[in-house]
């Protein structure tokens, strides 16, 4: 079987680490899966991109077509194409997807018009706000994929309340019987019925984070930061949402100012908030505010776990705070990780900094700690078992 991934984005490199991990864990006794991995180029810096390959183990991409820096639609535009041309000279049986970037819809596209299913990860993942660009390709990518691969119950339950599963979409055909240019499957007998799949595997994040903790424990110390347990708060800020918009920027980054006053704030600073802050000639937003560069995955999960708190406007990083046992605070006006809310691990307060505030004040471990909300850290095996209907 050959499978055909997509990855853009740095969230996406850390949930394909583990992927990648239970392919080559494989018992020889077992179907054989060759995995053929596709860089879009969306994240390209070498601390968003290249460092993760390394840390993480991933097998180097076969494939980068180095699209970044474009408009939502010149961006997936591009990558739609690339990526079709390397579907047509790949064959493969399957076209694998994660989350919701821009990578993700144009490969969930490409693939569909070429009639080669899709396995989605992570979806069935909701906000509710269509002024999110991730929400749009949340959506567009669920329709059209065959295999929806689900981190929570609640992203099982968003699917069925919206109608799925669809009939109809493609079956995986042999790769030796494709042809790139066919126009419609050409197997008359698919080895399954051509319907879509929803199967909760649980979170690939979550293997990571357990599969790496000790090595982030024992390898990285927080005197490199000159930092202390629990003696900060820590931050990340990125969304389309709250950096293009000034208004709410600069009120985030005020609130983040009144911290320091009583707790060092680490702000490891995302290329396009600092691309941001310069063209909105806000000199000052930064003042007091510990700064660093795009952090590797395994320092950031140490400044994770040592953290007291963490305040986010990532998706990625509300879970991790989760599974690091972290209070978060979320700089959004909604989440798809609704679980952490209700747990009361996490607090929504947007860009109010008043909310934010008062969030990071009262910000505390929950007393009524609940059972793990994404699984038994198995996700990926689980998913390379449905991938080869073993169940």
């Amino acid at each position: 079987m050959k499978l055909l991934t997509i990855l853009g984005a740095r969230p996406q490199f850390i949930k394909a680490a583990t992927v990648s991990r239970a392919i080559r864990a494989r018992s020889p006794e077992e179907p054989s899966i060759e995995e053929i991995i596709v860089h879009t180029g969306q994240h390209f810096d070498a601390n968003m991109s290249d460092v993760f390959f390394e840390q993480l183990d991933i097998p180097r991409p076969h494939h980068n077509l180095h699209i970044a820096g474009l408009s939502h639609g010149a961006m997936t535009g591009r990558m739609l194409e690339g990526i079709e041309t390397l579907i047509q000279q790949e064959r493969p049986d399957w076209v694998l997807i994660y989350g919701d970037t821009n990578s993700t819809l144009a490969g969930a596209l490409a693939a569909a018009k070429l009639q080669i299913p899709v396995a989605h990860v992570e979806a069935g993942l909701r906000s509710h706000n269509p002024a999110m660009p991730e929400e749009i390709n949340r959506v567009l990518t669920d329709r059209v994929s065959s295999l929806l691969l689900c981190p929570t119950e609640t992203a099982v339950n968003n699917l069925a309340r919206e109608g799925f599963p669809f009939p109809a979409t493609p079956a995986p055909r042999s790769a030796s019987r494709a042809t790139a240019s066919s126009a419609a499957p050409t197997d008359t007998a698919p080895r399954h019925p051509q319907h879509q799949r929803i199967v909760n595997i649980g979170d690939v994040m979550f293997d990571a984070v357990r599969y790496y903790r000790d090595r982030v424990q024992a390898e990285i110390s927080l005197d490199a930061f000159g930092l202390q347990h629990q003696g900060y708060a820590l931050c990340t800020l990125h969304r389309q949402e709250n950096t293009d918009d000034p208004a709410r920027l600069s009120a985030i980054l005020a609130a983040l100012r009144e911290i320091t006053t009583q707790q060092p704030l680490v702000l490891p600073l995302h290329p396009r908030t600092r691309a941001k802050l310069a063209q909105q000639r806000n000199t000052n937003a930064l003042d007091d505010l510990t700064i660093l560069d795009p952090v590797p995955y395994l320092e950031m999960q140490r400044l994770q776990m040592s953290a007291r708190v963490i305040l986010t406007d990532s998706g990625g990083m509300q879970k991790e705070a989760y599974f690091h046992r972290v209070p978060c605070i979320t700089l959004r006006d909604e989440t798809e990780w609704v679980e952490t809310v209700t747990a009361g691990w996490n607090q929504l307060v947007g860009a109010d900094g008043e909310r934010i505030l008062n969030a990071w004040h009262t910000a505390a471990v929950p007393s009524n700690q609940t059972e793990n909300l994404y699984g038994d850290g198995q996700a990926a095996a689980k998913f390379i078992d449905h991938l080869c209907w073993k169940s």
